[in-house]
């Protein structure tokens, strides 16, 4: 959430500073040439000034003579031109110079010498020139028209090299780029703490949701700064978990107390039947049927305990040999597996992961048990463990009829059992139960066919340390 919110909040702030920076940059530039535009506007006015006391050029002569006022003028262009580099004559309406510094320097046949030119015959000083920008434009031509009577006689021409002006403009674009990455530097970081504050109660409930998901009930999202709502939102969530977690305990408290509290009057009536069945001819079908469902109820009630107490209790994680633990199960079950004519074998090399070695024995006795006890006669079931990367797993696949994809789906549900094992001795609760023991370790258990028929169990185990391990 925080690479997707970050990045927005980013092109915000960079739009919001571009949208000021770029005006800003404009506004510098124009600013600067507006400053020397009327530093050459005062230039034309004074040298205009000079130019109208002096004696109108005699005929015959491009020149004109070189009277006092007129010298005076030309000394004037020609120091300013000496000092400031910059081009500046006064020139009749014909073009033909009253005075010029540099003396070969004359109006241009077009461009924006000529425009700014014929603009001043109107009687208009330039004042709006075009923009000059850092990357263009060396020549920047002020004029100004000299009035005589009422006429334009003559227009004082200037003509500037930009170079300073540019350079100054480059220098404050440079020193407004630095500000607007500066700001853009502290916006970041502003963003980095304004998500991380917002964000990292969202975080914690994340986690925290995901530790109830997998099983531990008793976790919490701890107290963290971030915004009023999200603060509310986690102390909500605590008060949910924790109705949550009661609710639970409570029926796992009744089922085992239910199942405990029905053992006894469950085997007092047991004895009864006992007691009853030898006042009956030997071999009789009623009670041997009411027999039959009284210690199938039994067992029962006690898987249901065991359910009840695998779900409340916390696995003892340890680094476990699940290779031998496996090795001693299929020793364990192999009688079992002769006595009914199944082949039993394993391959369980030395192989360790985090498990809880009494909750993984029995999960594996469930599983082998179910195994042997839908495989028939002259089938073989397998045990087979392995390790590959950060899990180690123990497959054990049967060579009984297994079931359909419809029925594959639904394995592991409590008292769940195929249609065409209902008369198979069993409760439908022992899968389930390896499951439960299996996830409080963070382990987990998976089916699936096993050709060419059969299922294949696969039990998988952690090889880093979880939530809960001890070394």
């Amino acid at each position: 959430m925080r690479a997707r919110l970050l990045p927005l909040l980013i092109v915000l702030m960079a739009a919001v500073l571009l949208a000021l920076g770029l005006p800003l940059a404009v506004s510098l530039a124009a600013a600067e040439q507006q400053r020397v535009v009327v530093d050459r506007i005062d230039d034309t006015a004074r040298f205009a000034a000079l130019a109208q006391f002096v004696t109108d050029r005699p005929s015959g002569s491009r020149t004109g003579e070189r009277d006092e006022r007129g010298e005076t003028l030309r000394k004037e262009l020609a120091m300013y031109y000496g000092v400031y580099g910059i081009r500046a004559g006064v020139f009749y309406r014909d073009d033909t110079p009253m005075a010029n510094a540099p003396e070969n320097w004359y109006l241009p046949e077009e461009g924006e010498g000529r425009d700014a030119f014929n603009e001043a015959l109107l009687g208009r000083r330039s004042h709006d020139p075009e923009q000059v920008w850092p990357w263009q434009r060396d020549r920047l031509v002020v004029a100004s028209p000299v009035i005589r009577d009422g006429d334009v006689v003559a227009v004082v021409v200037t003509d500037s090299p930009t170079g300073q002006m540019r350079s100054k403009t480059l220098r404050g674009w440079l020193l407004i780029g630095a500000g607007e990455i500066a700001a853009m530097l502290l916006a970041v970081g502003a963003a980095l703490r304004l998500t991380g504050w917002v964000l990292r109660p969202v975080r914690i409930l994340d986690a925290t949701t995901h530790d109830i998901a997998t099983g531990r009930l008793k976790s919490r999202v701890a107290a963290a700064g971030g915004p009023p709502e999200l603060r509310r939102l986690a102390r909500s969530f605590n008060e949910m978990a924790d109705n949550v977690e009661s609710v639970l305990e409570q029926q796992r408290a009744f089922v085992a107390d239910a199942s405990h509290q029905l053992r006894n009057p469950l085997s007092a009536l047991l004895l009864r039947i006992e007691l009853l069945a030898l006042e009956l001819p030997e071999g009789n079908e009623e009670i041997a049927s009411v027999r039959t469902e009284g210690k199938r109820l039994a067992q029962v009630l006690d898987d249901l305990l065991d359910l009840a107490l695998a779900e409340h209790a916390d696995a003892d994680l340890r680094i476990t040999d699940i290779g031998a633990l496996a090795a001693e199960r299929v020793a364990a079950w192999s009688p079992a597996a002769e006595a009914k004519g199944v082949r039993l074998t394993g391959n369980c090399p030395a192989t360790t992961a985090w498990a809880d070695p009494v909750t993984l024995s029995s999960a594996l006795d469930a599983v082998i048990d179910n195994a042997v006890k839908f495989t028939p006669t002259g089938e073989s079931v397998a045990v087979e463990v392995a390790a590959a990367g950060e899990s180690a797993t123990v497959v054990v696949t049967d060579g009984g009829p297994g079931v359909s994809d419809e029925e594959l789906a639904r394995v592991g549900d409590r008292f769940w059992r195929s249609a065409a094992h209902q008369n198979i001795k069993g409760s439908g609760l022992g899968l389930s139960i390896s499951r439960t023991l299996l996830e409080a370790g963070g382990g987990s258990i998976a089916y699936g066919h096993h050709e060419p028929h059969g299922l294949r169990v696969t039990v998988t185990l952690p090889r880093t340390a979880t939530h809960g391990s001890t070394a």
